[in-house]
């Protein structure tokens, strides 16, 4: 269509304009930064988020990602903090306002409040002489950048640099708080994100479902194993119960000759195969048999199995 060329160009631009501008963000991640971190992280109450217009819209997400990764917050919209909601901000609490200009009206009466109760303000705008700046106990200032917008009036560009500001607080702080997956995991429980934070003991299969064979078992009975459990590989487990190889449909493709089966499992297996923990994530699993290029895994304890899963299993739950 005659557009297509006019609508990918206009893309482009709009794409090279705020990579520049977010490549400016590197001048940002300065001392202020770091006391603005540090002040969220020795906060005794929440964080609270608050903006205008399109940084409202930004402020929440920055809220929820904090949220999310271990430090407590929600949002205020500035308009409606002067009709009650100034009521949810508490004095152990701090407060972060987000204004490209600095100027946001609104604003003010919760600066006001800030200043009357004496709780902490981190401003994150691009105006060092606003209102908003001037006021803040620790102040965030980004380079002011040109709009993506061909106006260079609607919030694009801005808007981008303030979200990525917000994103560089939150895992900076996840980072010192050491959060962990499984605290990720219980504060996201539902959707495909919640399935991967799932631990494989919670789908392997168990007992008498694991495919093993003794080191000195003959390789006839190994494969009849292999073929009753359906997992395309049979683990090879020495006097003491521990998996020291496995066999897959692989070795018996590479291997199969008029002796195969007169062969003893040790003949045939890998040595040290691939092992998981059962407190290992579903994600992580996924990502380890892709590297590995594995199809099933082993679960064990000191080497000892106590459940497989198939890459089937994973997929299926994360789908």
């Amino acid at each position: 269509m005659k557009n297509n060329k006019k609508i990918i160009n206009s893309a482009n631009r709009t794409l090279a304009r705020e990579l520049s501008s977010i490549k400016n963000l590197k001048s940002t991640f300065n001392l202020n930064f770091c006391r603005a971190v540090n002040l969220i992280y020795n906060t005794n109450g929440k964080v609270i988020i608050t903006g205008v217009g399109k940084s409202a819209h930004i402020g929440n997400k920055i809220s929820a990602t904090l949220t999310s990764t271990g430090t407590p917050s929600y949002f205020v919209h500035a308009t409606e903090a002067s009709h009650g909601d100034l009521g949810g901000i508490k004095k152990d609490d701090c407060v972060i306002a987000i204004s490209n200009s600095g100027e946001t009206s609104e604003l003010n009466n919760i600066i006001q409040f800030t200043k009357r109760f004496n709780i902490k303000l981190i401003s994150i705008t691009s105006n060092s002489k606003s209102i908003l700046h001037k006021n803040a106990t620790v102040g965030i200032l980004y380079k002011k950048p040109i709009e993506a917008c061909p106006l260079n009036l609607a919030p694009t560009s801005s808007t981008s640099m303030s979200m990525i500001i917000g994103d560089c607080i939150a895992i900076a702080l996840l980072e010192l708080r050491g959060f962990r997956s499984n605290e990720f995991k219980s504060l996201h429980p539902g959707g495909n994100l919640g399935k991967d934070l799932k631990n494989l003991s919670e789908l392997m299969h168990t007992k008498k479902e694991i495919p093993l064979a003794k080191l000195d078992e003959k390789m006839s009975k190994a494969l009849l194993t292999m073929t009753q459990k359906s997992f395309g590989c049979v683990g090879v487990i020495n006097n003491k119960g521990q998996i020291v190889g496995i066999i897959t449909d692989g070795d018996l493709r590479r291997k199969l000759n008029s002796k195969f089966f007169d062969k003893k499992a040790s003949d045939m297996m890998t040595k040290n195969p691939t092992l998981a923990n059962k407190n290992m994530l579903v994600g992580e699993a996924i990502n380890l048999m892709n590297t590995k290029k594995i199809t099933s895994l082993f679960i064990c304890e000191s080497k000892k199995p106590l459940g497989i899963v198939h890459i089937h299993d994973l997929l299926r739950l994360t789908s």
